[in-house]
């Protein structure tokens, strides 16, 4: 067992919260029931997930990709689950790395088990990221609380999400459980539902119940399932104008903005804060 400290950092992405492990040639071993304790907000650092920053060429999942990307995200669940891609994790893993002088401001690609991310660094510490493209199929459903109902739009960025739009975000709910949905086969294996509200032109605010986890403070594959169901409701399709929609998505976490591009990629801009930093001790990791 390593005796040795170990260091770690404390960030955040619109209040989306990851503990930060820098370990670049791969030489820890983080069972899922170290990252679950180091993940805990009462007997560990507390995060959402973990961010292990690993060189790709030293992580055997990576090595594939380390002609492109010289950094792997190896991220991890809050419960220690391994995952193929975070994309608020995505910034505030790009921001680590400029903030540690391991990257420079401008373009970089990084590695995740969901393919390589193109990421972009600017100057004001905005972070943009591609998240790819949203699929639209067709079968939707009824989302229904407290006796109100909405129809809801489904959209899919590499995972599942049902997009409701409510007069006032309050007739959410309490959204610990997941609001009812009907017909329950569209969904089944769940789906992440988002309530939003208009504050202006190509301008939504939303909150969501993400599977698996209640209500969180932001979810960046939610707010772009979000601005690409209020584009197509308001009549804008970047496909077919030619010209970039872009909304700009509050969550209770933060401001997310969001670009849908003429050939279906999706930019999610917003902020990578970094908050502390410090040493683990060892024992937090012992199996």
């Amino acid at each position: 067992m390593n005796t040795s400290p170990i260091a770690f950092l404390k960030g955040h992405g619109t209040e989306n919260d990851f503990v930060i492990v820098p370990d670049p040639d791969n030489a820890l071993d983080l069972p899922a029931s170290a990252v679950a304790r180091l993940c805990d907000r009462r007997a560990g650092i507390g995060g959402d997930g973990l961010l292990h920053v690993v060189r790709s060429a030293a992580h055997p999942e990576a090595k594939a990709m380390a002609g492109e990307a010289e950094w792997f995200m190896d991220y991890r669940n809050g419960d220690g689950s391994i995952a193929e891609m975070c994309g608020n994790g995505v910034r505030v893993f790009a921001g680590y790395l400029e903030r540690a002088g391991l990257v420079e401001e401008g373009d970089l690609a990084v590695a995740t088990r969901g393919g390589i991310k193109k990421v972009h660094i600017s100057k004001g510490g905005e972070i943009t990221v591609s998240m790819g493209r949203a699929l639209l199929p067709e079968a939707g459903v009824t989302v229904s609380v407290d006796g109100r109902s909405w129809p809801a739009r489904n959209v899919n960025m590499g995972n599942p999400h049902a997009v409701a739009f409510v007069a006032d975000l309050e007739h959410a709910g309490e959204l610990r459980s997941v609001p009812p949905f009907s017909p329950a086969e569209v969904y089944p294996d769940g789906v992440n539902i988002e309530f939003v509200v208009d504050r202006g032109p190509a301008h939504v605010a939303m909150r969501v119940h993400e599977r698996g986890a209640g209500e969180t403070r932001s979810c960046g594959t939610g707010a772009c399932a979000v601005a690409v169901a209020a584009a197509r409701r308001d009549g804008v399709d970047p496909a077919v104008t030619g010209t970039p929609a872009t909304y700009t998505v509050d969550l209770p976490g933060g401001t997310l903005v969001i670009t849908e591009h003429p050939d279906g990629e999706i930019e999610m801009t917003g902020p990578a804060v970094i908050v502390a930093e410090g040493v683990i001790d060892p024992s937090l990791l012992a199996v």
